[in-house]
C-alpha cells in the first residue's frame, strides 16, 4: 500500500498560542505526550503536554469553552496540532511495527491495514495544519467525563458520531457536542465523534511539524 507522507517542512509558529492562555477552563488530557495511545509510547514531537492551536482555533474554543460552563459543563482535549513527524511517526507503525500491544483497548474489531483504509490513520492529519481538536464534555458537578458510548481513539463504527448501537443517551451526549462545536465554525468527522476541525481555518493547505511545547511559540 502506498502512502503518502506529509511533506511539510513548516516550522514557523508565528500564528499559534497555547489553548489554556485563551480557554483557561479547559481540561487537558494529551494522550499522545503519555504512553496511553493507540502506540503505547510518547509519540514524537510531543515535548510538552500542552494542547496549541492557531488563534483563530484557539478564539472559537474559548467561546466553546465560556459557553458550556454556563451550561455546566467543561471541554476536555486529548489533541490539538500535531506535528507532521508524529503522522509519519503513526503511518510507519502501521506500516512496518509488528506490535499490537494496544490492540484490545483501541483496535479490538481491526487489524493494522484497515485503521488506513477506514480513515482513521492517513498520511496528511488534519491536526498539523493547527485548527483540529479531538474533545469531549465533563460535567462540572460530577467531576467525571460525559458518557460519549465508547473511548476516545476507539477505531471503531461504535466511534461513528451518528452510531446507533449506543444508548440513546450516549448519542444526545455526541450531538450535544457536535451542536455545540458546530456553531462556533467547527466540522465534525464521520468516523470520529471527538475530531472537530475550524471550518474557517487560516491554513487550509499548510502543514506545520515544530514540537509541542510553550518553548516554540512567539509571544
Amino acid at each position: 500500500m502506498a502512502i503518502d507522507f506529509e511533506k511539510a517542512v513548516i516550522n514557523d509558529s508565528s500564528g499559534f498560542v497555547l489553548l489554556s492562555d485563551y480557554a483557561p477552563s479547559i481540561m487537558q488530557d494529551i494522550r499522545y505526550f503519555s504512553t496511553y495511545n493507540f502506540i503505547g509510547e510518547r509519540i514524537n514531537g510531543y515535548e510538552q503536554p500542552c494542547a496549541i492551536l492557531t488563534v483563530q482555533a484557539a478564539r472559537a474554543v474559548q467561546e466553546i469553552c465560556n459557553e458550556l460552563n454556563v451550561l455546566g459543563y467543561r471541554l476536555k482535549v486529548f489533541d490539538a496540532y500535531r506535528p507532521a513527524t508524529a503522522v509519519k511517526q503513526f503511518v510507519l507503525w502501521g506500516i512496518e511495527d509488528l506490535d499490537q500491544r494496544m490492540k484490545p483497548f483501541f483496535y479490538p474489531d481491526l487489524e493494522k491495514q484497515e485503521l488506513f483504509e477506514k480513515g482513521y490513520i492517513a498520511g496528511q492529519s488534519s491536526h498539523s495544519r493547527g485548527s483540529t481538536v479531538d474533545v469531549t464534555l465533563l460535567d462540572m458537578q460530577t467531576g467525571k467525563d460525559i458518557d460519549m458510548g465508547s473511548p476516545f481513539d476507539y477505531f471503531s463504527e461504535l466511534s461513528h458520531p451518528d452510531c446507533r448501537a449506543v444508548s440513546d443517551e450516549q448519542y444526545n451526549n455526541r450531538m450535544f457536542l457536535q451542536k455545540m462545536m458546530k456553531k462556533h465554525g467547527f466540522a465534525p468527522l464521520d468516523c470520529e465523534w471527538w475530531h472537530f476541525t475550524l471550518e474557517n481555518e487560516p491554513y487550509p493547505d499548510t502543514y506545520f511539524e515544530f514540537p509541542v511545547n510553550t518553548q516554540v511559540l512567539k509571544r
